[in-house]
């Protein structure tokens, strides 16, 4: 569900792009149905999902919404990041270590679409639904905003059978957003880390895998 971090972890590689952003909406093998810079976006996302569930500081953060939502826990916790992603000025105010190619976030949401538009006739089908929602809402943006992660807590909820209302949601993400906003500083900066060794690992060395905002 957080669109906007799995975008920002592809290093401005549009088909990882892809891959990276429709992985949810391809199970298991069907990945070897995709072009295979595609695949390793899939894999990739896969690798940050994996990280990202079995990190100390994430287990630390679902705990605010577990009480009330159990193992949708997770995935609140997920949009709540791209929150403080979407606010963060290091990675979104041009700074020397920004993957948006020093961009503002705008910038790199309108990029982003750009990026992946080419690729809509190879859209698992829920996604291709989607996608022209997430670029005329400009979801990638909007995630800055405290109604945009409201608005994200209600389609997940649509999705999610058993979450319940995700009213409740929005008051604990707004009773314990200083310790969700922590919880964020100290876990992103070693997910970017890894997702770019995770990367670098999967690109072959002849493809010149060199990335933004990684001299």
């Amino acid at each position: 569900m957080n669109y906007l971090a799995h975008a920002y972890l592809s290093f401005s590689i549009p088909e990882i792009a892809v891959g990276n952003l429709i992985s949810d909406f391809v199970k298991g093998k069907k990945k070897l149905d995709y072009p295979e810079t595609i695949q390793k976006g899939i894999s990739l996302h896969r690798a940050i999902d994996a990280f990202t569930d079995a990190h100390e500081i994430t287990r630390q953060a679902k705990v605010f919404f577990r009480a009330d939502y159990g193992l949708y826990a997770g995935a609140l916790t997920d949009v709540v990041y791209d929150h403080f992603l979407a606010n963060d000025p290091h990675e979104f105010a041009g700074g020397a270590n920004s993957l948006g190619g020093g961009s503002g976030l705008s910038t790199f949401a309108e990029k982003t679409y750009e990026q992946l538009a080419p690729f809509l006739p190879l859209f698992p089908e829920q996604f291709a639904r989607m996608f022209p929602y997430m670029r005329s809402q400009n979801w990638l943006y909007n995630y800055r905003y405290k109604e945009g992660i409201f608005s994200s807590f209600t389609g997940l909820s649509r999705r999610a059978a058993y979450m319940g209302d995700p009213g409740k949601a929005c008051e604990l993400f707004e009773t314990h957003y200083k310790e969700l906003e922590a919880c964020y500083a100290l876990f992103f900066p070693a997910l970017k880390d890894f997702a770019f060794a995770t990367l670098e690992q999967l690109m072959d060395p002849g493809e010149g895998f060199k990335p933004a905002g990684t001299d």
